[in-house]
């Protein structure tokens, strides 16, 4: 049993969503702020605990980045929340056999906020720590979803063929691990390549990718790659394509830099032309740059959490929008159906029975048809169509891997799904 105020994971023990809130803990505030009270990029400490409960609002602060611009219209209305209480209110058994509340679960996730749509309109939205409804969230994986989902829509317009291999689109790759490989591969995640994705373990390849991108400082005498496609190219084979689902955050960068030489189209400026200016979004996004201005279509996303609930409503209505279809309703069936289970099963994620992926989407295959995008630290945006329900949740978690959460958010949901169709 923890103590209280303080969260144990895997041995590891941290102050709770109340005790780690980052406004009563000072970070960055003063002029100048004390010394221990600041947060660099140079210090290499913005993404450790509890400074990442503040860095993940205040990201364009630390690391360069490119705007994804609103455009000139009006924000689209999502409606006047009301009280949320009977959300509040909401009952749920975890999967350790703990009754919960909802609102007492959004503490114990380090939610940052949550928006609850139902048909389209609000009808819950939350606010803790650093975040504000303005503010932009890091969406860290869930930009996958959105730059997978813009890949499909490309296949389907017939600017890209999925079934063709990686060095048709990019020659550079020839050598390496996708020289093999088809675009569907990539997308969905089926790619035998060396590359360790363990957030815990410092060796771990993710982060020598990082220091590449420029998200992570660089020791003195750094000699390794200095952009994301200096990296890319480095990757060697290990194990069979299109055999297994192996979540690695390299293909979705691969595949941006497809979707760019093929469109000449910086991924950005797709995201502004064919989703947030025509969403009637209410805040820019931006995402991080490398060192020679890629976007990092792997996890650099910032979102405000409306606009997010925005993308997972389109989802919702697959793909149309006040009358016009933005994503062709076939690329998100398709991603819907899910892929095959089997596959996803030998990933080994015991907290998931039953999904698939899906052009970069978590499938659940649950009662309520449910898809949803992902990050680390407790970024999701959840679509449930059969319950007409789309959820959008930021948060701060001190541990990266979903398994420090899934066992309170996935029965959480499913509860909420119920709770809005009853």
């Amino acid at each position: 049993m923890a103590a209280p105020g303080t969260l144990e994971f895997d041995g590891a023990s941290y102050p709770d969503g109340r005790a780690s809130d980052p406004r009563e803990l000072g970070w960055m505030q003063g002029s100048p702020p004390a010394p221990g009270k600041r947060i660099r990029f140079a210090d290499d400490n913005f993404l450790s605990f509890p400074q990442i409960r503040w860095s993940l609002s205040h990201m364009r602060e630390l690391v360069p980045t490119v705007n994804v611009w609103r455009g000139e219209g009006q924000a689209s209305s999502l409606g006047e929340p009301g009280d949320g209480a009977a959300i509040d209110a909401l009952t749920f058994t975890d999967m350790n056999g703990r009754a919960r509340r909802w609102d007492e679960s959004l503490y114990d996730t380090y939610t940052d906020g949550v928006v609850v749509l139902h048909k389209g309109r609000r009808v819950y939205e939350r606010y803790f720590g650093a975040l504000q409804p303005h503010v932009p969230h890091s969406c860290f994986s869930i930009t996958k979803s959105y730059a997978a989902t813009l890949c499909a829509t490309l296949v389907h317009e017939g600017v890209l063929d999925e079934r063709q291999l990686v060095p048709h689109y990019l020659p550079e790759m020839k050598g390496t691990a996708y020289a093999n490989a088809t675009l569907r591969n990539v997308m969905d995640m089926q790619i035998g390549v060396a590359y360790s994705e363990a957030y815990a373990d410092p060796k771990a390849d993710i982060w020598d990718y990082s220091r590449a991108g420029g998200l992570r400082p660089r020791p003195a005498g750094y000699s390794g790659p200095e952009s994301f496609y200096d990296y890319l190219v480095t990757l060697k084979p290990e194990g069979a394509h299109g055999e297994a689902f192996a979540y690695k955050t390299v293909n979705t960068e691969l595949m941006a830099w497809i979707m760019k030489r093929v469109t000449g189209v910086p991924l950005a400026d797709m995201l502004s032309q064919r989703l947030w200016s025509q969403l009637g979004c209410e805040q820019d996004g931006y995402i991080t740059v490398d060192p020679i201005g890629v976007p990092m279509g792997g996890g650099g996303l910032s979102a405000s959490l409306r606009d997010l609930a925005r993308f997972g409503e389109l989802m919702r209505r697959e793909g149309e929008w006040n009358g016009r279809q933005l994503i062709p309703a076939a690329v998100v069936q398709d991603i819907a159906r899910g892929e095959d289970p089997a596959k996803f099963a030998k990933a080994g994620y015991k907290l998931l029975p039953g999904y698939s992926y899906r052009s970069m989407w978590w499938v659940t295959h649950n009662e309520h048809g449910g898809f949803e995008g992902r990050g680390i630290h407790g970024q999701r945006l959840y679509v449930a169509p059969k319950a007409e329900l789309v959820v959008a949740k930021f948060g701060s978690h001190p541990v990266a891997a979903s398994a420090a959460h899934d066992p309170i958010t996935v029965p959480a949901l499913i509860a909420l799904g119920r709770l809005v169709q009853g």
